[in-house]
């Protein structure tokens, strides 16, 4: 039986790979905003730069260091063995597979659904569409161990990105998620990822609380990715997406907290649709808000996080 995901990750483990380094947090010039928030219901997460510090405080799928992606392609193409159906143009392998990559993204990039103003890329399609090529010259993967092409697809996505920036939780996420369980709120994700993104989650938060409970704190019904969605943040469609969520369980937005470190994607799409916030501010690398953007209302949080747990004193 072909491995999930997880397992493949797991596997990974044992063999001891040279992944890059975890990014050094450098805590931004910020004082912390604290203040009882009564009525609140539910709380919703964003995940890179807020619950996952990775290098640049963002997901990229190009790395702006040229170096450090042509690393990454180098690793897919040897842990796949995608040599043997490569180019035979002059050139390394990997110079060949950053060419299909670069393609690829391109036309994921190009496609948008409903007309989204901010369309996301899926790095799953991305892959399959770069295999799909291969295979037309004799690529052949281990289907009893990878699965389907497409689950085949979802792992290659997930190698290459940890070959590109390394994710691990912040200090507290685990007590922050844990404290808003006990609290018997709602607790979900809206937030930019992808479908290695709950399980980069999971395995940071292991590392800080390896409880078994875990896989219950955040409600599955309320797990919003700009992947599935297929837009990315500040779309409505992905805020309003897990709004319709929570007004099925009589959740109203006033009664929402979204926890976030960037005011433009995250804070003001969710104060104006009516939720209440929490700006993340114990990352420079993540944080986005200025001086002026938090004077003006629409801007704005109710409260100013500088470590994660500082959510206990909140909620």
């Amino acid at each position: 039986m072909a491995l999930t995901l997880e397992q493949y990750a797991a596997y990974l483990d044992t063999r001891e790979l040279p992944w890059p380094a975890p990014p050094e947090v450098k805590r931004a010039k910020a004082r912390p905003h604290l203040a009882r928030l009564p009525k609140v219901r539910a709380v919703l997460w964003n995940v890179y730069g807020t619950l996952l510090a990775v290098p640049g405080g963002a997901l990229v799928f190009e790395h702006p260091q040229e170096l450090l992606m042509q690393v990454a392609l180098d690793k897919t193409v040897q842990e796949f063995k995608m040599w043997g159906s490569m180019s035979r143009k002059p050139g390394e392998p990997a110079t060949y597979l950053a060419q299909l990559y670069a393609q690829a993204l391109l036309e994921e990039r190009g496609v948008s659904v409903g007309g989204e103003r901010y369309p996301e890329v899926v790095a799953e399609r991305v892959w399959e569409s770069i295999i799909k090529k291969l295979l037309q010259k004799d690529y052949k993967f281990d289907a009893g161990f990878f699965g389907s092409l497409n689950e085949f697809s979802r792992k290659v996505a997930y190698f290459f990105h940890a070959g590109l920036q390394s994710a691990v939780c912040y200090p507290g996420a685990a007590i922050a998620l844990r404290h808003v369980k006990r609290q018997a709120l709602a607790q979900g994700l809206l937030a930019d990822g992808q479908c290695f993104t709950e399980l980069q989650l999971r395995r940071g938060l292991a590392k800080q609380d390896d409880r078994p409970d875990q896989d219950d704190w955040l409600d599955a019904d309320l797990r919003i990715l700009s992947s599935e969605v297929r837009a990315r943040k500040p779309s409505e469609r992905l805020f309003r997406r897990a709004l319709k969520a929570l007004d099925l369980r009589g959740i109203e937005p006033n009664e929402v907290l979204h926890v976030g470190s960037r005011l433009p994607l995250d804070i003001i799409p969710a104060k104006k649709l009516g939720m209440r916030t929490a700006l993340f501010a114990g990352d420079k690398a993540s944080l986005q808000a200025s001086p002026e953007q938090l004077k003006e209302p629409a801007g704005r949080p109710d409260v100013l996080l500088t470590a994660l747990e500082q959510l206990t004193e909140v909620i």
